[in-house]
């Protein structure tokens, strides 16, 4: 048993790409080493990952195949001999097997009797085999770009492969990759340790050598020790803390080797602009983590992550500099802020005209008019469902939460649109109404985010994302495979997730209905013309449009909510327009699949399903239970399910679901009966369409809730 080590250094990688191809390339050299039989019953995985270099460790990988023997079948006894002497067939199958003539068997199978052989394989060396097959394995990781270095050379890489090692304990493993021989030879921080060459000695040695060269190649071990650095300097500052930054953290582990941090200041009076600004200002800009006080407002201090280790004088020098570099940051934010609001939003709605959305469908006012349509529908529904909202401030919301795209602020701090709207709202004396429907406009962003707090907010975002998805659709620019140029499956989870975590009356039927008819500008005047939709495709383009949304929400439930597969399967099969109403059903199924009467009513629903897909093949015919002689056990069924049916229904009504599956579950013993003494597919035509029509109607009575024929029972 060996360890193996492969390490590929690299010209330094963006952190937003290292962490999927770190996770990537260890499941490429685990499959690798499974699929070839190389990995030990001991045999343990780890990956580690630097700005400049991506590295797995294997422990116990064997130093060769075992060896096999496989048993070959040819063609038939008969084609390959004939009155006992091999034909040209038997000889070439022989050769083709690498053995002798003489030691072809005759095999027995359900078909007849083959030629057969028993050929011994020898087992490939590790090192020949991992020579031959990693580099395959490390030129095929994904990134999202790449990039050529090597003129006239074909490989392509995120950055160009500078150093490779590839060791078995101490042997080298004498591969190649983008014409780099692999050695023993790695490289520690660039300015700490300089470009002197850091050799293994072993494969093992692996993480203690680099961490003697300056370089944490443990992403665990260095987000540990930034937090710890965090923290240590924040507490020189009596009562203030660092605000939490989960997606900051892991930029600043994937930008840095040797991380440290060092605090630093500024004036006070720039606390008079919003934290929002201030936030982002230092944590998309400079990487900055934001400080706050005990009273949890920011407090005039700033934590920068720095890749290298310096004394107090170079500390010093280089909070200098950062606090510089921010200062002016800060500046520009103040002057965009006191020279935007000269203009109030209201004063910008017809610049958004210059503003395009989508070339093939017009501006931001072309969308901003589009979005008052849509939402004039949804809140009609809610009026009808008498919710009580603010019309007016919803309207007036509408049709300003895209003018801060006009500002100067967000031209430069474009991450912070939708919140400067909502700040300069409520500058501006427009109310809270108005600035809180406006400043979420764009969350959720993603799965873990909240959903806007009020239903102004709600309301917006629904029609703001299910106009922008019909609108594309319209134009042919629906997602394909991975690619989703326009973001609109996020477009579509923020939709499933508004109305499942929302208490919005809201159905997919609802909110597609009131997209309505796309409107296509054309002319000169593009914001004013409405064309109608051409040959019914208003009605196909809903229908995908429904389909998208719904196949989010089975994505919701399984990967979000994280309810079994089948479960979700049933309960979408048996109804997806009702994004609660499914969760409330999935949860239900969830409490009760695990009870023996429910999984063997599972079971008997879909002998039912079958049965009635069998007769449907065959043209038979479904009758009624009512016209002819019931036998005992079809009587009892009939009667069993005559009596639950509205039991069951009235708690559907209620959505009292695990109480209606609970008594759905109590028809197993008449079901089990039936099953076990009727013959369904009867001889005669009339008590088989009794049987069909009987077992249809409890399918389709008693499957309101789920499809319980999707439910995998053991």
């Amino acid at each position: 048993m060996a360890d193996f080590l492969l390490e590929i250094g690299l010209e330094e990688v963006p952190a937003r790409m290292i962490a999927g191809a770190e996770a990537e390339l260890g499941k490429r050299v685990s499959e690798l080493l499974t699929r070839e039989r190389l990995l030990g019953p001991n045999g343990e995985l780890t990956t580690y990952s630097t700005p400049r270099r991506l590295a797995v460790l294997v422990e116990d990988v064997l130093a060769s195949q075992a060896d096999t023997e496989e048993q070959l079948t040819g063609p038939s006894w008969k084609v390959a001999f004939k009155d006992g002497a091999p034909t040209v067939a038997a000889e070439a199958f022989a050769k083709k097997a690498g053995v002798a003539v003489e030691a072809l068997e005759r095999v027995e199978n359900a078909k007849g009797e083959y030629v057969g052989a028993k050929v011994k394989r020898l087992g490939r060396a590790a090192a020949d085999l991992l020579a031959a097959e990693l580099p395959k394995e490390v030129l095929g990781l994904y990134w999202a770009k790449n990039m050529y270095w090597r003129a006239g050379k074909p490989e392509r890489f995120v950055r160009p492969v500078r150093w490779v090692v590839a060791l078995l304990d101490s042997a080298f493993v004498p591969l190649e990759i983008a014409g780099i021989a692999a050695g023993n030879a790695s490289r520690g921080h660039r300015v700490l340790h300089g470009e002197a060459p850091v050799v293994l000695g072993k494969a093992a040695d692996y993480a203690d050598a680099l961490r003697k060269a300056f370089v944490a190649v443990d992403v665990a071990e260095r987000r540990q020790s930034i937090r710890k650095a965090l923290d240590k300097a924040t507490r020189t500052v009596a009562g203030a803390r660092w605000r939490e930054d989960a997606a900051l953290i892991e930029t600043v582990v994937h930008l840095t080797e040797w991380p440290t941090v060092v605090l630093g200041d500024f004036e006070p009076e720039y606390l008079a602009l919003p934290e929002e600004v201030l936030v982002t200002v230092m944590r998309d800009h400079q990487k900055y983590f934001a400080v706050e006080g005990a009273d949890g407002k920011l407090a005039p201090h700033f934590l920068a992550v720095l890749n290298t280790q310096v004394d107090d004088e170079g500390e010093a020098i280089i909070r200098h500099g950062n606090a510089r570099v921010l200062r002016a940051r800060f500046k520009d934010a103040q002057f965009f802020w006191d020279f935007d609001q000269k203009t109030q939003l209201v004063e910008r709605v017809e610049s958004l005209k210059t503003v395009t959305f989508q070339k093939e469908l017009g501006s931001y006012f072309w969308k901003t008019m589009e979005n008052g349509r849509v939402l004039q529908q949804l809140a009609g529904t809610l009026k009808g469902a008498q919710v009580p909202f603010d019309e007016l401030a919803l309207y007036k919301a509408s049709l300003l939460a895209k003018t801060d795209l006009t500002t100067e602020l967000v031209k430069e701090f474009t991450e912070l649109q939708g919140i400067i709207g909502g700040l300069y709202a409520k500058a501006q004396g427009l109310g809270d109404i108005v600035s809180q429907a406006i400043y979420p406009q764009y969350t959720p962003a993603s799965t873990d985010d909240t959903i806007p707090r009020t239903v102004e907010g709600q309301l917006l975002g629904l029609a703001d994302r299910i106009q922008t998805i019909t609108g594309m659709f319209s134009i042919g620019n629906a997602p394909t495979g991975s690619k989703d140029p326009f973001a609109l499956r996020r477009a579509a989870n923020a939709i499933v997730k508004i109305l499942a975590e929302s208490g919005l009356p809201l159905t997919f039927s609802d909110v597609v209905g009131a997209s309505g008819e796309v409107s296509h500008p054309s002319g000169k005047n593009k914001d004013a013309v409405r064309v109608g939709h051409l040959d019914g495709a208003e009605d196909a383009n809903k229908e995908q449009v429904a389909a998208f949304l719904r196949e989010r929400l089975h994505f919701y439930l399984k990967d979000v909510r994280g309810f079994a597969y089948d479960v979700v399967n049933a309960v979408l099969a048996a109804g997806a327009d009702d994004v609660r109403d499914a969760m409330a059903r999935a949860e239900a199924l969830t409490a009760v699949r695990g009870s023996e009467d429910f999984a063997a009513i599972s079971a008997a629903f879909k002998r039912i399903k079958n049965i009635l897909r069998q007769a449907e093949e065959k043209q038979f015919e479904l009758g009624s239970a009512k016209d002819v002689s019931l036998s005992a056990e079809a009587q009892r069924l009939f009667d069993a399910a005559a009596t639950l049916a509205p039991v069951v229904a009235e708690l559907r009504q209620k959505r009292a679901y695990r109480e209606a599956l609970v008594c759905i579950a109590t028809l197993r013993p008449v079901v089990d009966a039936f099953f076990d003494k009727v013959m369904v597919l009867d001889p005669d035509a009339a008590v088989r369409g009794a049987h069909l029509g009987l077992i249809d109607e409890v399918l389709r009575g008693f499957s309101g809730i789920a499809d319980f024929s999707e439910i995998v029972t053991a």
